[in-house]
């Protein structure tokens, strides 16, 4: 893989307000769910880096190997409360845009269960992990296993 822009080592006003926001992010919504979607949105655009940082985050607020495990499954599986499911359909329907346009059933999923100023935040969390997964792949950052097969 050919080295590219270091985005994290550049004093950049741009990464700097995107890291204000997830500070916002933090603050406004339950941290802990929005790791699961970080974790989520990542495994949809295949993103190596910041699905192994968001999966380390998550364990360490208490998440179980199981449900990450599980994650790209959660359809299929009990392990997820109807709160976290319509905002896992609601990060897929955002980040999958293309194919279904947010479609009314994910959105009324997801109103039922946020309110409004819960949902606009779950949405810009959204937003903004697909916005660091593009960073991320664009840049070729790496997962950590990979830097020590490069050494």
């Amino acid at each position: 893989m050919i080295k590219r822009l270091n985005i994290f080592a550049r004093k950049n006003d741009g990464i700097e307000g995107l890291a204000a926001v997830e500070g916002w992010i933090a603050k406004s919504f339950d941290p802990k769910l929005m790791e699961l979607i970080k974790v989520r949105v990542s495994q949809i655009n295949g993103c190596t880096h910041c699905l192994h940082m968001h999966r380390q985050d998550a364990l360490k607020m208490g998440e179980t190997d199981e449900r990450m495990l599980l994650l790209s499954a959660w359809r299929e599986s009990q392990l997820y409360t109807e709160q976290e499911r319509a905002a896992l359909a609601w990060a897929e329907a955002l980040t999958n845009i293309r194919e279904g346009h947010a479609s009314d059933a994910d959105y009324e999923a997801a109103r039922t269960q946020f309110s409004e100023d819960e949902l606009l935040t779950l949405s810009i969390g959204v937003a903004m992990i697909n916005a660091w997964n593009r960073l991320a792949i664009g840049f070729r950052l790496q997962h950590p296993a990979d830097h020590k097969r490069a050494a």
